[in-house]
C-alpha cells in the first residue's frame, strides 16, 4: 500500500480570497481584525448580515477560522474526492489529510490531481509536507525514500510485532510519535515537581492522574511499549521529587529509587501509569 500525505493546507501559500476564507477574514497584510472596534460592535448589535463568523476574530488568533477551514475543505476536498476518486479512501482531521493508494502510480496521479484542484481555489499543497509514503513491512520490502510518517500524534512505520501464536513479524503500525513524547516530557517538566515538596505523593497522584490517564488512553491505544520510556521518565521525576522532599534521600539516588519502589508495592495503582509499567522495567538509571 502507498500513502499520500497531503498535510499543512492551513500553512500553504494562498490567494487573498482563499486566505480570507481559511483565516476568518484577514486584511491584505494577513493581520486579523479586532472585535473591539466600535464599528464592528455596532454591526454585531444591529444583527447585520455582514457580521458573519468570518469577522469574529481577535488580534492574532482566529476564533472560528478552524470551523470555516473545515467547512471549506469539506466542499473543496471531501466531496470532490467522493466524486472524482471514490476508490481512494482517506482520513482528514482539520487540514491534515491522509489518502490510501494501491500503487505508486495511483499516488502520483492523485497528487497531481490534488495540486490542480487546490490551484483552482488559489491554494497550493505544501511542497515539503505533501509526500508519498511506502508502507514497508514483511510483505512489502521495496526501497523507497519515505517509509514513515506522523499523523495525529502517532508515528506510522515498520515495527516488530507478535501475532496470536507468538511468532514475531514486521508490521506497519502506529505508535506514539517522537514529537508527542517530547511534548509529554515538556508538560511533566512544567509541573515543577521539585518545587512541590509541600505535597505528599498521594497529593501528586490526585493532581496529575487525570492527565496521565489521558495520555495513556490516547497514545497507549496502539503499540503501548513505545510509551514506556516516557512513563519511566515520569518515575525518575518522582524519584527526584522524593530526593528534594526528604532530607535522608538527598544526594542518594538509589535510596530514592528504593523509596518510590516501596510506594509502588504498597499501592501499585496510586499513579495511573504504574500498572502499565508492571513487568516492563520500572525505571532506567539515567542522569
Amino acid at each position: 500500500m502507498t500513502l499520500l500525505r497531503a498535510s499543512a493546507l492551513w500553512g500553504a501559500r494562498c490567494g487573498n480570497s482563499a486566505r480570507r476564507v481559511l483565516t476568518g477574514g484577514t486584511s491584505s497584510r494577513g493581520h486579523a481584525g479586532s472585535v473591539r472596534s466600535p464599528a464592528r460592535k455596532r454591526r454585531l448589535r444591529q444583527g447585520s448580515a455582514k457580521a458573519t463568523a468570518s469577522r469574529l476574530v481577535s488580534t492574532g488568533h482566529c476564533v472560528v477560522s478552524p470551523l470555516l477551514s473545515n467547512l471549506f475543505l469539506h466542499y473543496t476536498f471531501d466531496r470532490w474526492m467522493a466524486k472524482h476518486h471514490p476508490d481512494v479512501p482517506f482520513e482528514r482531521f482539520a487540514d491534515d489529510v491522509l489518502c490510501h493508494c494501491g500503487s505508486e502510480r495511483q499516488a502520483r496521479e492523485l497528487k497531481e490531481s490534488l495540486a490542480r484542484r487546490f490551484a483552482e481555489w488559489g491554494l497550493e499543497v505544501h511542497p515539503d509536507k505533501t509526500r508519498i509514503v511506502y508502507c514497508k513491512d514483511d510483505d512489502r520490502r521495496k526501497e523507497y525514500p519515505h517509509t514513515t510518517f506522523d499523523f495525529l500524534g502517532y508515528s506510522f512505520r515498520a515495527r516488530r510485532s507478535k501475532n496470536r501464536w507468538g511468532k514475531f513479524f514486521v508490521n506497519f503500525s502506529p505508535g506514539v510519535s517522537n514529537a508527542a513524547t517530547k511534548a509529554i516530557r515538556q508538560a511533566i517538566r512544567h509541573w515543577k515537581l521539585g518545587c512541590r515538596i509541600d505535597r505528599w505523593i498521594d497529593d501528586l497522584a490526585r493532581m496529575f492522574n487525570p492527565i496521565i490517564r489521558g495520555w495513556m488512553n490516547y497514545y497507549g491505544r496502539y503499540y503501548k511499549s513505545a510509551l514506556y520510556p516516557t512513563l519511566r521518565y515520569l518515575n525518575r521525576c518522582l524519584m527526584h521529587w522524593a530526593m528534594a522532599k526528604y532530607k535522608r534521600l538527598r544526594r542518594h539516588r538509589r535510596r530514592a529509587e528504593h523509596w518510590v519502589r516501596a510506594v509502588t508495592r504498597r499501592d501499585p495503582r496510586l499513579f495511573a501509569h504504574w500498572p502499565m509499567l508492571a513487568g516492563h522495567g520500572w525505571t532506567v538509571r539515567a542522569g
